[in-house]
């Protein structure tokens, strides 16, 4: 799965347009990486967000195509 779809619909980011937008301001590194919009999502990789001074670490732990809101906090694990 892209890493922008992924954002959105672990709920991590409400819309994937601002996903997509955060990872071209390279605002977003996988792995200690910085990621564009189309990286390919993994099991076990670290996503860190940096919005303004907070910065946000997040383990990825499962990847699905669709989630509810009850099940989306179960796609990561925050760090």
């Amino acid at each position: 799965m892209r890493l922008d779809k992924y954002l959105k619909v672990s709920r991590i980011i409400k819309r994937r347009t601002v996903a997509n937008e955060v990872c071209d301001a390279k605002h977003v590194t996988v792995n200690g990486k910085a990621a564009r919009a189309s990286y390919d999502v993994k099991t076990g990789d670290i996503i860190e967000i940096t919005f303004g001074q907070k910065v946000t670490k997040y383990q990825v732990l499962n990847v699905t195509e669709y989630a509810t809101k009850e099940s989306a906090s179960s796609m990561y694990k925050e760090l």
